[in-house]
């Protein structure tokens, strides 16, 4: 039993990155600002998924090198910018927002996500509803 053991440790320490379900999945964005009329859908895609980490009990026996903490993360970006209707002249109505073109296990980059947890917010309209066609 305990060859079995190791070799499937073994097994999921190389190829745990191909086990990996991280991908872009469709998501939609609530946009309101308080002086415009409308709230704006957009329907957009996101990197969501499991990535396969290495985390042990025994850190302090361990190499930093051999504990990952990846989390399923853009590969390739665009921005895209939305208009939402009803604003008035004096307020910029525009939205910018990230769509996922790929995904990838790797290390958090602060620069466009939270790397700490998901905030909780509410992702619903107050506002009448419009739907972003991109």
């Amino acid at each position: 039993m305990r060859p079995f053991f190791v070799m499937s440790l073994l097994f999921g320490l190389t190829f745990g990155q191909t086990a990996s379900l991280c991908a872009p999945s469709e998501y939609t964005i609530h946009v309101e600002k308080r002086e415009c009329a409308y709230c704006l859908a957009i329907n957009t895609t996101i990197c969501a998924g499991f990535c396969m980490t290495r985390d042990s009990n025994g850190k302090k026996l361990l190499l930093k090198s051999a504990l990952s903490q990846n989390v399923c993360t853009y590969k390739e970006m665009l921005y895209q910018t939305a208009l939402i209707p009803g604003c008035p002249h004096h307020t910029v109505p525009y939205y910018s927002y990230p769509v996922a073109l790929s995904c990838k296990c790797g290390k958090c980059n602060t620069d466009y996500s939270d790397c700490v947890r998901e905030r909780v917010r509410t992702n619903y309209c107050t506002k009448p509803q419009k739907f972003c066609t991109v």
